[in-house]
């Protein structure tokens, strides 16, 4: 099975990227932010409470993270891999996903991570709340504080992958087509 972790600030293309590769080689795309929204949408326990942090900028505690993505992969059995979107964030996420992962006879093949300047992820985020409706989105504070805490606490996920020889970056920048080419690549390269 081929699990991948698909890393990157916020507004780096993930979620984009992720809908193109899914299509591509046939993962299952489990992306935080999207099994977060649904339990907000939901109005579930776990969605209000990852609500009031989400609203500040700031990560969903690990435990209850954790435990709704690990819920939505067990439910997708037949899988023929993973890409993990905005999972893990924190270097204790990425040891339980490891840990998760082993109970099933299965690792993460490799971290792949979008490299996109500040400056044009802020214009990302905010051309995104005017398409998409994402409040989110909407407020430069917001925009600000969510990179801010990538940087501070979710970068540092990088070494955790670096350090079992599975890190790989990729340029984030250009075409859609070009960053999947890039992506498509590094996935082949890993097999």
């Amino acid at each position: 099975m081929q699990n991948i972790v698909l890393f990157g600030p916020p507004g780096a293309g993930k979620g984009t990227q992720s809908a193109f590769l899914v299509d591509h080689f046939g993962f299952v795309h489990l992306s935080t932010g999207d099994i977060f929204r649904s339990n907000i949408k939901g109005d579930t326990e776990l969605g209000r409470l990852a609500k009031t942090y989400m609203e500040k900028g700031q990560l969903v505690p690990d435990e209850v993270t954790i435990r709704m993505l690990e819920d939505s992969a067990n439910a997708h059995q037949g899988a023929i891999g993973f890409i993990f979107d905005g999972f893990p964030r924190t270097t204790a996420q990425a040891e339980a996903l490891d840990q998760f992962l082993e109970g099933k006879g299965q690792s993460i093949l490799g971290m792949l991570a979008l490299e996109v300047p500040e400056e044009e992820l802020r214009t990302r985020l905010a051309k995104r709340a005017e398409t998409s409706g994402r409040a989110d989105d909407a407020d430069p504070k917001v925009i600000q504080k969510r990179i801010d805490v990538y940087n501070e606490e979710t970068a540092p996920v990088a070494k955790h992958y670096q350090s079992q020889g599975k890190y790989k970056g990729v340029q984030g920048v250009g075409s859609m087509e070009e960053i999947f080419g890039r992506l498509s690549a590094a996935i082949e390269g890993l097999s």
